[in-house]
């Protein structure tokens, strides 16, 4: 567990002591032992974690950030506001798997929609022990939908208020929830309201603070001397802060006037509304120090003992186990355990404290201790100073065992070591190590990224993984991937690295003598513990200023070489043999996604061609009409689909159709093709077009593709302005008329096509007159997931009549090109688009004015 979380400097203000209000009664209402509340953040489509309660933040960091488009209950509860409810483990791995790999403990968890009127903020979430029966999650389900709800309703009112913005860019505010038991070891409680001033202690804090009931702490000035004298004015401020709804989110270490330190905890009385109104404050001291008969006793053990909180500080420590840890008694009290002990921030060894701290079973593991310089040496620590650490969880705290690994007693009666003695295995073995035994934890990494690389197909979308997955957990800021082609290596993705600093490398060949060359020629990783390190292996590579370690990965896939894959440290660290071996195993799952990348990018290179073939490379024009067609291929897939749109020329008039496939890739794009033949062939014999849609379900009835289609066929006359409409399931046209009014037309039509032979297909009549654009398009422009499409078709409308006002300064609005640009342009900056886009847009020109 790393350090002191950094958002204890920050200023606690309205929307954190709100956040943080909702999830401690989330928490004690759903009977769950942890929960949080994530929000969206400045960069669109991102989550980020706003408030954390019973849970250390620094180890579970990995999900701080979390892309709303990733397949998590998070992202999916937000975008497609939906509850999600998982009551075990079996049920995580079944819907989400890449989150079940991630976290691959027995924990249930519950994850609702935080909506404000129709604006949706956040995610509230709860972790809580797994349910074999997911009824029995239904209540507290409804309690966390009821919290929801009064999240999101005070958050509609903080932003009409003029408050801050509802979103989150900073770290999470970590925090701990009320105590569901009474802490062990010396300690008192006491109450203070403000509107009274008066402060009631129970008996135990008298007997802690060793003063008699009575006035000596009736008053908050009274309490703070008589807990701690030297820092009354820090408790009395904690008070008042308290009051108010800004509770401290970690315990305040105070000292005594011996020296000793206390931890004071405070919270608030239960309430969901944040007010101005002071509330009454509950706190507890608690004093950890030495010398009572529970300290006696412990310090007769031959095992250390230690407790840490849900936050990961330590409460408790026995003389041995401070010696195993290397620590003082009195230092290790009230810090966090990665600060006093961090050769225990190795990932390996936090996987098992996130087990401890998600799962109701114990859990044992070998952690390697590095020799203290100048520090007293154990005699029975030897070779590599192995430790046995044993963390049998609670509801408040987890007690910790700590023995030198060459003395363990068996830990458990069912932990399947294998053997009876007193003598535990072979640390350095893989066959009989408690970690190795008793928990999976260590292997979810690749785990992870092997699962999500089955959903990347793109390059692009690979080096994505990578970068979301790989860097973050072992804690880089930098990567680069080369591939390679003609004997050369280009530069697939960069992130991380100082603007134009990688453009020397481009194109190098295999001859150059560079790390990244290298280690693909020889198929040997390379790791550089420093820039020092690396600058004396390669004496003439430019260097950038920032200090760190680099590792150097050959992309090998199937004996054949893919590319090279550089990540870098902002900071020297050393690489462990389990580190190397892992990295290793990586780059081999990246170099096969990025072979499959490269064979799918030809292949949609393919596509696309057939695609570009068979949409119109020019529409059919006339004197009084003009039309302009958009297409936006979907992002995911192969980037084809079945949009497409058309003019033809049909007797005297003009025929304007747009439509819809049903599905992507190439069956999507080669039935779109024999449709719009279809389409063209009845317009071009200038049938109606009842009959032209009619004909065109039957041919798709024919053809027996699999596959449904939506269509708008309409036939104008370009001198009257007249046009018959028919509409097959598809959204309906907008109308622009010439003094800058919108409106969605009204166009009864019949279902998609392919489904039924005798459907009906109803004419409408509309009015285009000069000046007027018509807008056609599918549904990919107007639909986004987890919202109603009409509010996407009014969006859009409302769209049209901002791009087609003829206002002066506004280039282009008169064009009807530059209209439909501006209503492509969001979409086309969109990365991710699950759909494909058709537009077509037709406006009639005014008629000439006679000469003379």
């Amino acid at each position: 567990m790393t350090g002191r979380a950094e958002h204890e400097t920050r200023t606690p203000g309205r929307l954190d002591s709100l956040l943080t209000s909702i999830t401690t009664e989330a928490i004690g209402a759903a009977g769950g032992f942890a929960g949080g509340v994530y929000l969206r953040s400045g960069t669109p489509g991102l989550l980020r974690l706003a408030v954390l309660s019973g849970l250390p933040g620094p180890l579970f960091r990995p999900w701080w950030r979390l892309h709303v488009d990733r397949r998590f209950p998070v992202a999916d509860a937000y975008r497609l506001g939906v509850q999600v409810v998982l009551p075990d483990a079996t049920e995580t791995m079944r819907r989400y798997p890449q989150f079940a790999a991630g976290l691959p403990f027995q924990f249930g968890s519950l994850y609702v929609p935080v909506v404000g009127k129709s604006t949706t903020y956040g995610v509230l979430t709860l972790l809580r022990p797994s349910v074999s029966d997911a009824t029995e999650v239904l209540p507290d389900r409804d309690r966390m939908a009821q919290l929801a709800e009064n999240l999101g309703q005070a958050l509609r009112d903080l932003e009409e208020e003029g408050g801050p913005d509802v979103s989150w860019d900073g770290e999470p505010l970590c925090v701990r929830p009320p105590a569901s038991h009474r802490p062990a070891g010396r300690m008192g409680r006491f109450t203070w309201d403000p509107v009274s001033d008066v402060v009631s202690a129970d008996s135990r804090l008298h007997a802690l603070l060793g003063v008699a009931p009575g006035k000596s702490t009736d008053t908050p000035q009274g309490l703070a001397d008589a807990v701690a004298a030297a820092d009354a004015q820090q408790i009395l401020a904690a008070l008042r802060e308290t009051s108010v709804g800004r509770p401290p989110p970690l315990p305040l270490p105070v000292h005594a006037a011996d020296g000793s330190l206390r931890l004071l905890e405070l919270w608030t009385s239960e309430e969901t509304a944040v007010s101005a109104r002071p509330r009454t404050v509950r706190g507890l001291v608690l004093d950890p120090d030495i010398g009572s008969a529970g300290d006696g006793a412990a310090d007769l053990l031959p095992d250390g003992v230690f407790c840490l909180d849900r936050l990961g500080l330590i409460v408790y420590a026995n003389e041995r186990a401070a010696r195993l840890l290397g620590q003082p008694r009195r230092h290790l009290l009230g810090r966090p355990l990665g600060e006093e002990a961090p050769w225990l921030e190795r990932s390996a060894y936090e996987d098992h404290l996130r087990e401890a701290l998600l799962s109701s079973e114990p859990v044992h593991f070998h952690v390697v201790r590095p020799a203290q310089h100048g520090e007293d040496p154990l005699p029975e620590l030897r070779g590599g100073d192995w430790l046995a650490l044993s963390v049998y969880p609670g509801p408040d705290i987890l007690t910790c065992t700590v023995a030198p690994a060459n003395r363990v007693t068996d830990p458990a009666p069912d932990s399947d070591s294998g053997s009876d003695s007193d003598f535990g295995p072979d640390p350095v073995s893989d066959e009989g190590s408690a970690a190795g035994v008793t928990s999976m934890a260590p292997l979810y990494r690749p785990i992870v990224l092997a699962i999500a690389l089955t959903e990347a197909v793109t390059a692009r979308q690979v080096s994505a993984v990578v970068m979301q997955e790989l860097l973050p957990a072992f804690g880089g800021g930098r990567l680069a991937i080369y591939l390679l082609q003609d004997r050369h290596l280009y530069l697939a993705w960069e992130s991380g690295f100082p603007p134009g600093f990688l453009a020397p490398f481009e194109g190098v060949g295999l001859d150059a003598r560079l790390p990244g060359v290298e280690t693909l020629t020889s198929g040997r990783p390379l790791f550089f513990e420093s820039m020092q390190q690396l600058a004396a292996a390669y004496p003439d590579l430019p260097l950038d200023a920032v200090e760190g370690s680099r590792a150097f990965l050959p992309l090998i896939a199937s004996g054949r070489p893919v590319g090279s894959c550089i990540l870098g440290f902002d900071r020297p660290r050393g690489f462990s043999t389990e580190e190397r071996t892992v990295l290793t195993a990586l780059a081999g799952l990246i170099a096969h996604a990025m072979e499959k990348a490269q064979r799918y990018d030809t292949e949609a290179a393919l596509a696309r061609g057939l695609q570009q073939a068979l949409l119109p490379r020019r529409l059919s024009a006339h004197p009084r009409v003009e039309t302009v067609g958009r297409y936006l291929p979907g992002t995911q897939g192969m980037d084809v689909g079945g949009d497409w749109y058309d003019v033809v020329e049909s007797g005297d008039g003009l025929a304007l159709v747009i439509g819809d496939v049903q599905g992507h890739g190439v069956q999507a794009a080669a039935t779109m093709g024999q449709l719009r033949s279809a389409v063209r062939a009845f317009a071009l014999g200038d049938r109606p077009p009842d009959e032209v849609v009619s004909g065109t379900n039957h041919l798709l009835i024919d053809l027996d593709p699999g596959l449904f289609a939506s269509c708008c066929y309409l036939r104008l006359d370009p001198l009257t302005g007249v046009a018959q409409v028919a509409r097959a399931g598809h959204p309906p046209p907008i109308l622009r008329y010439p003094d800058g009014r919108t409106h969605v037309l009204d166009i009864p039509g019949g279902v998609v096509l392919g489904v039924d032979p005798q459907a009906h297909y109803p004419v409408t009549q509309v009015q285009l007159d000069p000046g007027a654009v018509l807008a056609l398009y599918t549904d990919g422009l107007v639909e986004q997931p987890g919202a109603d499409i009409d509010e996407g078709i009014t969006a859009l409308r409302v769209a049209l009549a901002r791009a087609g006002a003829p206002a002066a300064g506004r280039p282009g609005a008169r064009s009807l090109a530059g209209v439909a640009d501006r209503l492509t342009a969001r979409a086309r900056h969109v990365a991710d688009r699950p759909d494909d886009i058709a537009l077509l847009l037709a406006t009639r020109r005014p008629e000439p004015r006679p000469h003379g």
